[in-house]
């Protein structure tokens, strides 16, 4: 059992590193692999909706999306962290996931376990988290939750460190997808089969 985390800040052992870290080792002391994706400094090219991918199966640029993309069959759980930039996840994490989670075939997703975690000094948090969770529940991903909404404060690694309530709550979310991982595994090996799912409709508004 594997999960991949994804620290969408622009810096490397910031807040969001710190609660992410607070969730990877916490997965680690039960048995489930962890690791850190840092999505870097350098521009991330956003989604300008070509379609190409949904017939060549990757998307058109050719950069860590992809690379993320050919590795999903790896990962049992998803779980992604960011800072709060006016109300919001930050704009790097928002354009990597927009061309991930819509070039990456659905098979690759759906089934997953995913979790957010949004970092703040100070308010915004529940908007960002909000936001986040939209893309898991787009693509039948089950989301994990804990025992607040996934949410740290602080300013600075130390304070983070100092937020003692909200360092639980990435340990409690933590705990609970180690839990469903193991669940999963172990309903797959008594031989309970995965919900049969009906071809997608897609409609808008007029008609």
């Amino acid at each position: 059992m594997k999960v991949l985390l994804i620290n969408g800040s622009p810096n490397e052992k910031g807040c969001t590193y710190t609660a992410l870290n607070e969730v990877a080792e916490t997965l680690r002391k039960n048995d489930v692999e962890a690791e850190i994706l840092w999505l870097g400094k350098k521009p991330m090219q956003d989604c300008i909706a070509c379609f190409q991918c949904q017939t060549k199966g990757e998307c058109v640029f050719h950069d860590l999306v992809n690379e993320t993309s050919a590795r999903m069959d790896e990962f049992d759980a998803l779980i992604v962290g960011s800072p709060v930039y006016y109300g919001g996840p930050n704009g790097r994490l928002t354009s990597f996931l927009d061309r991930l989670m819509f070039s990456t075939p659905n098979a690759k997703l759906t089934g997953k376990l995913a979790a957010s975690v949004v970092t703040c000094r100070r308010g915004g948090a529940t908007a960002a988290f909000e936001r986040l969770n939209m893309y898991f529940t787009m693509l039948n991903m089950h989301i994990v939750s804990s025992q607040y909404w996934n949410q740290v404060h602080g300013y600075t690694p130390d304070d983070v460190k100092k937020d003692i309530e909200g360092l639980q709550t990435m340990r409690t979310l933590g705990q609970n997808m180690a839990y469903l991982l193991k669940a999963q595994k172990a309903a797959a090996e008594a031989g309970v089969e995965k919900p049969v799912l009906e071809q997608t409709i897609c409609t808008d508004f007029i008609r």
